[in-house]
């Protein structure tokens, strides 16, 4: 198998915009893009890409704080030696993984980009529902800030930055605005699809495709499932619980395992929208679907954004699909990484 060359200081990807996203024809359905971006297909070619660029990947325990545990993969092209231009750490969306398409597919283009890359799995995430006795919900971002600094320790020599997908783009953008506070060093942050309004999100799911819900609901079920077998003196819900649909089921765990109390001071615990995001001191790029079916798009262009930032929405895409061809390669992922040459590089 051929290797790409290794990438030199003068290596750069062309300047990117979402306005140089054009699918084909049969690839301009939001409700294609979702599913395929989501698919084993794509799935599969996201291992591959990942396996071609022979990284060597080592498994870390990262410490979030208050004795929590996370797990992350960092990854990095031995044949690059001191070269790195930076780390990028990638966060996934809900119920994804470090092993979700969309996280291999990027890391590989970081990779050959000459960045190293650390793919953080949030709480109860991929395999690690062992590590941790709690839930995992949206507001945990202190462990996320926590751990993002371990991270930071422990590759000093590099200059850091972060990327995330849907909820894992609502969590970059909250680990930006806390990073001067906290003494992280993040030189960029991109997020595609990034939850702003959870409220307004659980309403469009519901309003939706029921598939989109169904979705969400099964792997978020699966979960549970996977902590009460982990913990059953802990977590002694049944299977009625279980059994709840989405917005219910996200009250009962607000009311029995947060401090929040309502759905309402929840959802707000974590919105980005409006002027959240104004205070944000760290250069940042969102890139947006038009034709997002789970987050609408409204949001996006009522969000108060200082010059730091930049907001670039696409006329196609659906949620963080950005699918380009048959092989199902990726615009976002590409982006991701000609953001990071603008930034670092």
């Amino acid at each position: 198998m051929m290797l790409s060359p290794l990438p030199t200081a003068a290596t750069s990807l062309p300047q990117l915009t979402a306005d140089d996203y054009r699918p084909p024809r049969w690839l301009r359905s939001p409700h294609v893009q979702s599913v395929l971006g989501s698919s084993p297909l794509r799935r599969r070619h996201g291992e591959l890409s990942l396996a071609a660029c022979g990284a060597v990947t080592t498994a870390h325990i990262i410490d979030g704080g208050d004795g929590v545990r996370l797990q992350g993969l960092h990854s990095v092209i031995p044949r690059q030696g001191s070269f790195s231009r930076g780390l990028v750490l990638l966060l996934h969306g809900w119920e994804g993984s470090v092993d979700s398409s969309y996280m291999r597919l990027t890391a590989a283009h970081l990779l050959r980009a000459g960045f190293e890359v650390f793919r953080l799995n949030f709480r109860d995430h991929g395999d690690t529902h062992h590590l941790n006795e709690g839930l995992f919900h949206s507001n945990r971002i202190d462990e996320v800030v926590h751990a993002a600094l371990e991270v930071a320790r422990l590759f000093p020599r590099l200059p850091l930055a972060v990327a995330g997908y849907s909820l894992g783009g609502n969590f970059a953008l909250r680990l930006a605005l806390r990073a001067p506070a906290a003494g992280l060093p993040l030189t960029h942050v991109a997020a595609v699809c990034p939850v702003l309004d959870p409220a307004r999100t659980m309403d469009a799911m519901e309003q939706g495709l029921p598939m989109y819900l169904w979705y969400f609901e099964r792997k978020w079920r699966g979960s549970l499932a996977r902590k009460r077998e982990l913990f059953p003196q802990l977590h002694a819900f049944d299977d009625q619980v279980l059994g709840l649909r989405m917005r219910p089921l996200t009250r009962w765990m607000v009311e029995r395992h947060t401090d929040f109390g309502t759905l309402d001071n929840y959802f707000d615990g974590y919105s980005i929208a409006g002027a959240r995001l104004s205070a944000l001191q760290v250069p940042a790029s969102i890139l947006m679907a038009e034709d997002d079916p789970v987050i609408p798009v409204e949001g996006f262009r009522a969000l108060q954004l200082p010059a730091p930032v930049r907001l670039e929405i696409s006329r196609w895409g659906g949620h963080c699909g950005f699918l380009e061809s048959r092989r199902l390669d990726g615009f976002a992922e590409r982006w991701i990484a000609a953001r990071m040459l603008d930034a670092i590089g």
